[in-house]
């Protein structure tokens, strides 16, 4: 995720992001931060950060990982979080201040265009790489930030077809909405446009990476306390809601009927009160070369 600099105009994912996707991601902030939680924590637990790391975080939304980061490189290391959203930084910032951690800012910058020094040990970046409107300049840039040796991880989602939490509401609503057109507006090239590992892989050594591997992460996400919460949230945001938006006043006409089509999908899902799906990510690590390339 991007955002201009003061003398460059805003793209327009940019612009798609600040005017219609941030209202709708704060609302649901619960879900898309904690419900999703499982594919960021499961990496984490495994990351090993040296004490005093100069950390990069790409697409840090709310600042949750990039405060959990820099926890993990204690006081003497600095995190870096960076995002498209100023008004979820605004959030970031509040969060790190209630939690009083000092070692962490928050920057509303373009990756791609970003001028970075070779100062980082680590970029880390949770649902954020698969937004980049031009993923090798994007990734030519981290590497550009990372000191000679530097790592670089990152999670993407798998195929809709192992996202049930996705896929499973897209195809309700596609039941009686046309899909997309050509000309519909988006965050950018899309949440599963990392999904296939040699695109990645090819992309990741265009830019200059080595050691590129992915470690498969399946398991449970929570998207919402409730069958209504859980309705309301793929009709604002995904590929559900994507639909639904793009269809306009049809989707309008027959949102009673969607929306009663969504809860009896979600409904068999119910444990304890939440609504938990099963989903599927990779988690993609590569490393900078410790000498420059011949």
């Amino acid at each position: 995720m991007s955002i201009p600099s003061a003398s460059q105009p805003a793209s327009e994912y940019v612009e798609f992001w600040n005017d219609t996707l941030a209202d709708k991601f704060n609302r649901f902030q619960d879900i898309l931060m904690n419900g999703l939680s499982f594919h960021s924590r499961v990496p984490l637990e495994d990351l090993e950060v040296a004490p005093g790391s100069r950390i990069l975080d790409v697409g840090c939304g709310w600042g949750d990982t990039a405060i959990q980061l820099a926890r993990m490189t204690g006081p003497e290391g600095q995190v870096l979080g960076i995002d498209c959203v100023e008004a979820f930084l605004e959030d970031a910032r509040r969060r790190a201040e209630n939690a009083g951690v000092t070692n962490v800012r928050f920057e509303a910058a373009d990756v791609e265009r970003y001028s970075f020094a070779a100062d980082f040990d680590l970029c880390f970046s949770r649902f954020g790489m698969m937004f980049f409107e031009h993923p090798v300049p994007a990734m030519r840039n981290i590497f550009k930030a990372l000191k000679p040796g530097g790592e670089l991880m990152f999670i993407v989602w798998r195929d809709i077809e192992h996202n049930p939490w996705l896929g499973l509401p897209k195809q309700v609503v596609l039941d009686f909405l046309p899909p997309p057109g050509e000309e519909a507006r988006t965050c950018g090239p899309g949440p599963f446009s990392m999904a296939n590992p040699e695109v990645v892989r090819q992309q990741l050594e265009s830019a200059g990476f080595v050691d590129i591997g992915f470690d498969r992460n399946d398991g449970p996400v929570e998207v919402g306390d409730s069958v209504e919460n859980a309705m309301r949230f793929q009709l604002a945001l995904g590929p559900a809601g994507e639909v639904f938006r793009e269809a306009g006043e049809e989707a309008e006409r027959q949102r009673p009927e969607i929306e009663a089509a969504l809860r009896r999908a979600l409904a068999p899902f119910e444990q304890g009160g939440k609504i938990v799906m099963g989903s599927s990510s990779w988690t993609v690590v590569a490393r900078k070369p410790d000498q420059p390339r011949e």
